[in-house]
């Protein structure tokens, strides 16, 4: 896609999991886990039908993917115990301290819009207390304003409300990993910028405004932000 089709934004929609922290890789640990001792194989086939999913939505998908022998709930059980001892070991995605920091220096509004509940977001935050203060606003997954979870719009649009004063859509840019969050931003009418694991099927990529691999290949100037010093 060539430079000139992207549209100039003045506000900024993080989602969190893959994209600012790396616990898509964690998540991958304990549903694996879980899997693994009734002989069954969480692929990347199944990871990215349920990335950006509600937690128990995510489990009862890959439990009848899997047909495994265990409910939604066991399966949401068994690996909340395990995410409890390895959330909080979570770290930033490379690029990410960087460009939130030059957003904010540059008086950038920017929030997170994520699938997370209230309490995994502690667990996940746990070690980025400081970082997490520079946004503007956090929408959390169990936030009452939020009735759909991606891929339907409602918390990129309650992000996009909550700034003050608010953005309207088509000024905002979503920074997603996951193709269900793609899906949700460009259903809210924004641009979005996909920066998806080499493992992610490619077909499950073009809807996105702009693929990268890594956000330390974003060029901040492409969308009319300020460019990096």
């Amino acid at each position: 896609m060539s430079t000139q089709s992207y549209k100039n934004v003045t506000h900024v929609l993080f989602d969190m999991d893959g994209l600012l922290l790396d616990t898509e890789r964690l998540y991958t640990v304990s549903f694996k886990e879980v899997c693994d001792r009734f002989g069954k194989q969480y692929t990347w086939e199944v990871k990215s039908t349920v990335m950006g999913k509600k937690a128990l939505e995510a489990c009862q998908m890959i439990r009848d993917s899997l047909d495994l022998p265990i409910t939604a709930e066991e399966l949401l059980d068994e690996s909340r115990q395990i995410q409890e001892k390895i959330f909080p070991s979570a770290k930033l995605m490379p690029g990410v301290e960087k460009l939130v920091r030059h957003l904010h220096k540059h008086g950038i509004p920017i929030a997170v819009a994520t699938s997370s509940a209230g309490l995994t977001f502690e667990m996940k935050t746990r070690q980025h207390k400081a970082f997490f203060e520079l946004f503007n606003h956090i929408v959390l997954g169990d936030d009452p304003d939020v009735k759909d979870a991606k891929p339907q719009p409602d918390s990129f649009l309650v992000g996009a409300s909550r700034f003050n004063p608010p953005a309207s859509p088509e000024m905002c840019l979503v920074f997603e990993d996951a193709p269900n969050g793609v899906k949700a931003g460009l259903a809210a009418g924004m641009q979005v910028v996909m920066v998806a694991d080499d493992n992610l099927d490619r077909r499950l990529t073009q809807e996105a405004s702009l693929l990268l691999r890594s956000v330390e290949d974003f060029r901040p100037q492409l969308f009319g932000l300020p460019a990096y010093d």
